[in-house]
């Protein structure tokens, strides 16, 4: 509880908006290199948007100000995006904050909850001030997209 506490408190001075409530089992800061490093039972939550991971390296530029999220092994998520409810997994999660991208790479899926529209590739990435989509397969396996047609 005191590990969870001390780290809610550490990332609330970079949330700007929203508060971001940081779990670790493990927690490592080095302020020369701006880069933090979060292992074991990851969870990242910032209203409704959720991340979790095995770990989660947080980069930071010189104020503190989060510039990227990478969550590494097991990535798993829960966006709202322009009112949309989106989950997700892959091998590996990125987000660009000042980009305002995401990038699922490694086994990618987003299911939007709302339409029950699936998305599945090897890299998807989802560019929010654009609102584009992109998903890239590998291997000959194709990108494939999942949705119900409704009949009139």
């Amino acid at each position: 509880m005191v590990k969870q506490l001390v780290l809610l408190i550490f990332f609330s001075i970079f949330a700007f908006g929203d508060q971001i409530e940081i779990q670790a089992d493990n927690f490592y800061a080095d302020e020369n290199t701006g880069k933090s490093t979060l292992s074991g039972n990851v969870t990242i939550k910032q209203g409704s948007d959720i991340l979790s991971s095995d770990k989660v390296i947080i980069y930071m530029d010189k104020n503190r100000k989060p510039l990227r999220y990478e969550a590494i092994n097991n990535a798993k998520f829960s966006l709202n995006l322009k009112g949309k409810l989106y989950n997700g997994s892959g091998d590996k999660f990125v987000y660009n904050v000042n980009q305002d991208t995401y990038e699922i790479n490694g086994n990618a899926f987003i299911h939007e909850i709302n339409t029950d529209k699936k998305l599945y590739g090897e890299k998807i990435v989802v560019d929010r001030k654009n609102n584009v989509y992109r998903v890239q397969s590998k291997d000959k396996k194709p990108a494939r997209l999942v949705f119900d047609v409704e009949q009139q």
